[in-house]
Formats: C-alpha cells, structure tokens, sequence
C-alpha cells in the first residue's frame, strides 16, 4: 500500500456555526486519525524537518511513537525541546518551517507535523495528574521578564535545570500575547493556563501587576539578588498609518480590539470592558494580526467586514489556513487597496452639549504591483484619481507593533536599535553582563514559535554563564 499523497484533514466546526461562538474552530485529530497521519511520515535518517523547527524538537522520534500508539512517549520526546507543546500544535506556522523541510512535501503534501504535536499534546494533557519530577534544585535566583511565549519558554528551560525562576508579568493575567492578542477560537486559554500551572509545578514563581520600568527596574531586579535577567517582553506598541480620522470614535488598533476580546472577554455580557458592536468593520493589515482581527469581528456581530491590504492576495504574509477560514468566515478581501483617510461625522450624546467624531467611512485608492523592494516583495504604487469610499463604522489597524519604550528606562548599559528593539546577538546576550533578552523585544514583531525558540536557547546560555560562575 502505498503512501497517502495528502494530509488527514483536521475535523472543524462549521463556518456557519462558527462565526456565532468564541470556541475552537479545529477541533484536533482522533487517536486513529493521528496514527493515519503519522504512518504517512519516512523517517528520513538526515531529519530535514528538525532544522525547520527552532526548538529543535526530534520530530521523527515522536511521529515513531505515535505510529506505535505510545502516545505518552510522543509526549516525553516533544517536551525534551518545547514548554508549550500544546500553544505550538495550534499557532506556530508549521509550513513555513518544519513541513517546509518534509521530504515526504517534494512529491506530496508534507505530514501535519502540527497536527500531531497537538494531538500528542491534548492527549497527555486529557490523562496527566499533573506530577512533575523536578530536577537537583540550584540555589541560585533568575529573573524573567515578561509571561508570553519568550518568557515562558526561557523560564521552562532554567526550571528544568534547577534554578529557581520568578517571572514579573506587567499584565493581571499570564501568557502574553497569548491570552491577549490571540483569539479564543484559535487558542483556547484553558490551554494556556494548563501549561502554566505545568510550569508553577515545577517551581516557576509568577508575580503579576510588575512593570518592569516603572514598577521595578533590571538593575534593581539584580540588587535583589537575581543573579541573571532574561527579557521577554514582546513587541505590544501598535503603530499607526498617520492619515486623518485615526482618532475617531471606533478607530482601534489591533492590540486594544484583541485585548478588549480576549483578555477582557469584552463579547460577554458581564463584562466590565466595553467594546463597539459595529454593522460594518474594515481592517487594515494583511498578517495573521489583521486576520484575527476580521474573525472576531465576525463573531461580534458584524454583517460585513473587509481587509484592506496594500498588495494582491499572493503576498498576503498571514497563514494560508488563516486566510482560508476567514474567507469561509464571510471576511471580504480588498485587496491592491491603500487606505487614505477616515471619514467621520459629529453626533451629540443624550444631553445635547458634546460632539464627538465617529467614523462614518473609509477612503481608499486603489493599486498596482511594481518593482520588488529590499525584502523581495513587489511594491504597491498607488493609482492616481482611483479614491472610492467603503461604508463602515469601525476600523481596525493591523499593520504591525513595536517594542514597549519602558523598557529602556528599566535598565543601564543595555544598548537598543533605532527602532526600540534590545540589541542581542544570537545566543540572547545583551551588552549588559548576566542580561539576556530574545522573542519580540529583539526581533520586532515575529511568531510564537520563533520567540520560544529564543527564550530557549537564551535559557541554555544563562545556564552556561551562572556555571562558569559557580566554578
């Protein structure tokens, strides 16, 4: 019997459904259907696939086990390199990187690696006890800054060598941009939850309501006697485009529309944060951002919402599978279209006596693709006299974030970019001795996936420098 050519489509909710609740739109794979897909895997002995994951997990190794039915094995194989299995089989881009490299995608489609590690993640979660075996405790104190993926994965690495971690989350709430940024239907925080009381079990203190920067500073942090520092406090400063209107009455960026939902569970009638119950919603912004942006919009009641996007759809930077659901979502593409004013008009409140300005439009000119620039990618140029006004009540503007200024004030020595990014090298040092930073803070805006590998790795170099100097 020959292999199977494609992948074993992962069970979903609806989209008719769907577009009406918060839960999960992927609902996983079955036992049988994990084992059907990890058959499908060559066990290449060269392992092309682990050089496209940056945690380095042994990928065949736990696909081994799962066509073995050792569901649990999968596990202790996958959580040798990953702190946040289960946030990784949801989020991380795996055919970009992993499944990029599957030898088995030359002919046919790749294995669902993701897939897979959710569902090995899900199960051991669904079964576990919740016992850890913790690990020859060090005497020795580090400190983590910031509770996202970076943060938590640097943290999991030095807890597992037996360095007693305590993480300053600025936030009420752990996790990041994984409980604010992304959406419920994409990663339920449940989840996120799970994985944090995994960490707490193994001896990782979590203080929150900490802004480092104002609260506290790095060079306090040390004073303290934290012998080593990791930063990982993302990238949470949403820029703007600078036309007119943008300070309008329902004009959001992404991040305070996404936190306002999913942190503050504003969709829910209790909820002490209040969030517009827009007709019609236009985000601009072709990433993933802008995606999860449009699908909860959605879900909020808009009957039409629209992504505005400077180029064609062949370059649009969010996740094809993301793109697809929100197109099944009823999410309209306006695509080769660069957004130049919006548009508003004054109401008065109950009372009578104030005015204030609500968007009543969106002004776009239209596009076409030109010479490629620095980075490869067709430049959009505008149209001359090709303006045309989309009807909407609400716009949300996804078109990137940037590192937290506080965080230059928190700290002596520690050199930044012109941009506001930590400037580390590849291990995560900073000019700062025992400082080390990675994810966001350093990289600018970039995936879950590429922010643990780096809070991983910084956490292997801060175990080398604290035992270079104990010895």
């Amino acid at each position: 019997m020959g292999i199977q050519p494609k992948k074993n489509n992962m069970p979903m909710q609806e989209p008719s459904k769907r577009i009406h609740n918060f839960d999960e739109v992927a609902l996983g794979y079955t036992e049988q259907l994990a084992v059907a897909e990890a058959q499908r895997c060559l066990n290449c002995k060269n392992k092309p696939c682990v050089m496209g994951c940056p945690v380095n997990i042994s990928i065949p190794d736990f696909i081994s086990e799962i066509k073995n039915g050792n569901f649990e094995k999968a596990y202790s194989v996958i959580a040798e390199n990953s702190s946040l299995p289960s946030v990784c089989g949801r989020v991380c881009p795996q055919e970009t990187q992993c499944e990029s490299k599957c030898t088995l995608g030359i002919k046919f489609e790749p294995v669902a690696i993701g897939r897979l590690e959710r569902f090995v993640a899900d199960y051991h979660n669904s079964l576990s006890d919740g016992k850890v075996v913790l690990p020859l405790l060090k005497n020795i104190e580090v400190a983590v800054v910031g509770s996202g993926p970076s943060g938590l994965s640097c943290a999991g690495e030095l807890a597992k060598r037996g360095y007693k971690v305590t993480v300053f989350e600025a936030l009420h709430k752990l996790g990041g941009v994984l409980v604010y940024g992304i959406p419920e239907f994409r990663l339920p925080k449940c989840i996120v939850d799970k994985e944090i009381e995994s960490l707490k079990k193994r001896g990782v203190i979590f203080e929150t309501n900490v802004v480092i920067g104002k609260t506290k500073t790095i060079d306090e942090l040390m004073h303290d006697g934290f012998k080593a520092v990791f930063i990982g406090t993302g990238a949470g400063l949403p820029k703007f485009m600078g036309i007119a209107g943008e300070g309008l009455n329902g004009v959001y960026s992404a991040n305070e529309f996404l936190t306002r939902a999913n942190l503050m569970k504003a969709y829910k009638a209790n909820s002490h944060t209040p969030i517009m119950q827009a007709k019609s919603v236009a985000v601009i912004g072709g990433g993933n951002v802008a995606m999860d942006a449009a699908r909860t919009a959605k879900r909020l009641g808009a009957e039409n919402v629209y992504i505005i996007y400077r180029r064609s759809m062949n370059e649009l930077p969010a996740r094809r599978e993301e793109v697809e659901h929100a197109e099944e979502e009823g999410v309209k593409f306006e695509v080769l279209r660069s957004p130049v004013e919006i548009l508003g008009y004054e109401t008065e409140d109950d009372s009578g006596k104030f005015k204030k300005g609500f968007v009543r439009g969106l002004k776009v000119r239209k596009c076409e693709l030109g010479e490629p620039d620095e980075k490869g990618r067709r430049r959009p140029i505008e149209i001359a006299n090709s303006e045309y006004v989309i009807d909407v009540d609400c716009v949300i503007t996804a078109i990137g974030t940037s590192p937290n200024p506080l965080i230059k004030n928190s700290a002596s020595q520690i050199a930044f970019s012109e941009n506001g990014c930590i400037m580390a090298d590849r291990t995560g040092k900073t000019t700062k001795e025992g400082v080390y930073a990675g994810g966001d803070a350093v990289t600018g805006a970039a995936t879950v996936i590429l922010a643990m590998g780096a809070g991983k790795l910084a956490g292997e170099e801060i175990d080398k420098y604290l035992s270079c100097m104990n010895n």
